[in-house]
C-alpha cells in the first residue's frame, strides 16, 4: 500500500466503557462510514484495525475493533490516527469536487500552458481553500485561491491545474 495515497479518515480518542469499545472521531461525511471500510490502517499502511461493529456517538463512532479486547488496549492507543487507500473512496459526484490528495503534485499551469510548479498541499485558514504551488525553478512556494476564478480548470486525466495569476504579472519568482 502507497502511503502517499491515504486519507486521513478517524482518530482513536480512547476507550469508551469498560469492555474494550473504543471512542473514534470520524473525518467521513458519516460517521457510519467507517463501518463499511472495515480495515483502518497505520501512517505506514500498515493495518491497525479491524471494525467489527459500531455505532454513532456524538458525531463520532463507538465501535469494537478486532485488534483491541479491553479498555487498557484502547487506552493505549489513544491519539492513533487511522487512514484509509485513496482507491477505496467513492469517486465524487460534482465534477468541481476533489479529494485534497488527488490535487497534490498535479501541475500548476498558467492559461497558455506554461508550467509554473506543482501543487505542494491544499489548505484552507478560514478564508477558503488555497493552493500551495512550489514553483519548477525552486524558489519559494506561493499561493492561489483555489476558486473557479482563479483555477477555472482542474484536470486530473492530464495531471494539472490551470491557474491564472491574480494580477497581469507572473506569479512571484525568487
Amino acid at each position: 500500500m502507497d502511503p502517499t495515497r491515504l486519507i486521513l479518515a478517524a482518530r482513536l480518542d480512547g476507550a469508551f466503557g469498560v469492555r474494550g469499545e473504543i471512542r473514534l472521531t470520524s473525518y467521513t461525511a458519516e460517521p457510519l462510514a467507517l463501518l463499511r471500510y472495515r480495515e483502518l490502517n497505520r501512517e505506514d499502511g500498515s493495518l491497525a484495525l479491524t471494525l467489527i461493529e459500531g455505532r454513532e456517538y456524538k458525531g463520532g463512532l463507538v465501535a469494537r475493533a478486532a485488534e483491541i479486547g479491553s479498555r487498557e488496549e484502547a487506552q493505549a492507543q489513544r491519539g492513533l490516527r487511522l487512514f484509509i487507500a485513496r482507491d477505496r473512496l467513492p469517486e465524487t459526484e460534482d465534477e468541481d469536487e476533489f479529494y485534497i490528495v488527488d490535487l497534490i503534485g498535479l501541475n500548476a499551469v498558467s492559461p497558455s500552458g506554461e508550467v509554473l510548479g506543482r501543487i505542494r498541499s491544499v489548505e484552507n485558514f478560514g478564508a477558503g481553500d488555497l493552493l500551495e504551488v512550489s514553483p519548477v525553478d525552486g524558489g519559494p512556494s506561493w499561493w492561489s485561491p483555489f476558486t473557479k476564478e482563479a483555477a477555472p480548470e482542474v484536470s486530473l486525466a492530464r495531471g494539472e491545474v490551470v491557474i491564472v495569476p491574480a494580477s497581469d504579472e507572473p506569479p512571484p519568482r525568487p
